[in-house]
């Protein structure tokens, strides 16, 4: 038997209303800005592998290696966009372990995209506030260095994901000091012609289930300056992508969950996602020029895909999915809007997509 229990943009919006308001009231409005960092956690024997992967599937380039008293880890960069801080614990508690793993992700269990890292403008003053309304922290207190203070959420219960915030004390980003150390080994940037097409980050896709879905966008808009800006409701798939994006910013944090119970007892992608790999990130995007080109050099040197490229100049916009990447199991999407489009996504693309992941 089925249940009534179905999404309703209508019940999101009065609680995103609320949530504007209430970011107005208690004086948060703006004090978080852009996204930083991803950190990403991989199995201990796997950093560099991991690493050397993103490197010859992005535009990063090697930052930074890095030691702390809890593993390895190491910073990929490109200008104008978030870093990605991949790291491997070597002892201590994993905060994320109590998030299941599924049968295709049990093998790799400490591998997940965990927080995401946004800039504070008074992190003292944001930890307090949030503080009060009964965020709870990983730290008692925030973390300070020489070159920033840092804090993090614990893992939500609605996404499984953290959410970190940085106030930079230096110029610039500087990980060393404090909790990291410089580490003496560093990887090479493959030299690939299409690897050069491919840009910043764009956004990320946490899959969380249907009836969480309006807590974990509303929780995401309580902890940050980001905005809710569209659903695109693909209902033969049991499948909706909502988008929260803040002015000015090139990130944009995407939230996929189904439409609600399924007919029929038959889960859509998103739910037989959460079964396979349990609730994550599925896909980092990355804008792309020359797609055409970026996506035969890819195929050529190994990439699989879930699926061809989908969109048309005409229609404004071109993507694909990569198959899971075996280090990360991370979708790798790659994205170009043409000049001229009006919008975030299509739905026609996030049909295909959305489609597509079932083939994983």
């Amino acid at each position: 038997m089925t249940s009534d229990f179905r999404n309703d943009d209508s019940v999101l919006l009065i609680r995103v209303e609320q949530v504007l308001h209430e970011r107005k009231s208690l004086g948060l409005e703006g004090l978080v800005a852009g996204l930083e960092t991803v950190i990403l956690g991989v199995e201990p024997d796997r950093l560099k592998s991991a690493a050397a992967e993103f490197l010859d599937t992005t535009g990063y380039y090697f930052g930074a290696a890095l030691d702390s008293p809890g593993g390895p880890a190491c910073v990929l960069e490109l200008p104008g966009s978030a870093d990605f801080l991949l790291h491997a614990r070597a002892c201590g508690p994993n905060p994320f372990d109590a998030e299941p793993t599924g049968p295709k992700s049990a093998h790799l269990p400490h591998t997940r995209v965990e927080t995401m890292v946004f800039l504070c403008h008074d992190l003292v003053r944001f930890v307090a506030i949030q503080k009060a309304r009964g965020v709870r922290f990983m730290s008692p207190e925030v973390l300070r260095s020489a070159a920033s203070l840092f804090i993090q959420t614990e893992p939500s219960a609605h996404s499984a994901l953290s959410y970190g915030f940085v106030q930079w004390l230096e110029a610039g980003r500087q990980y060393q000091g404090g909790y990291f150390r410089q580490a003496d080994w560093s990887l090479p940037k493959p030299d690939k012609a299409h690897l050069r097409n491919i840009g910043v980050f764009d956004h990320a896709s946490v899959r969380v289930r249907a009836r969480e879905r309006d807590d974990a966008i509303v929780e995401f808009l309580e902890l940050t300056s980001y905005d809710y800006a569209m659903s695109v409701y693909v209902d033969n798939l049991n499948s909706i992508t909502n988008v929260a994006r803040l002015p000015g910013e090139a990130y944009a944090m995407v939230i996929t969950s189904g439409l609600g119970d399924a007919a029929g007892g038959q889960p859509g992608p998103t739910e037989k996602f959460i079964e396979n790999y349990g609730r994550r990130i599925h896909h980092l995007a990355f804008c792309t020029e020359r797609i055409e080109e970026t996506f035969a050099g890819l195929k050529a040197s190994g990439m699989e895909f879930l699926v061809e490229l989908v969109g048309s100049p005409e229609e404004g916009l071109r993507q694909t999915f990569s198959r899971p990447l075996p280090n990360t199991l991370i979708v790798n999407e790659y994205i170009k809007r043409y000049q001229g489009f009006d919008g975030f996504f299509t739905k026609s693309n996030v049909t295909l997509l959305t489609k597509a992941t079932e083939n994983q």
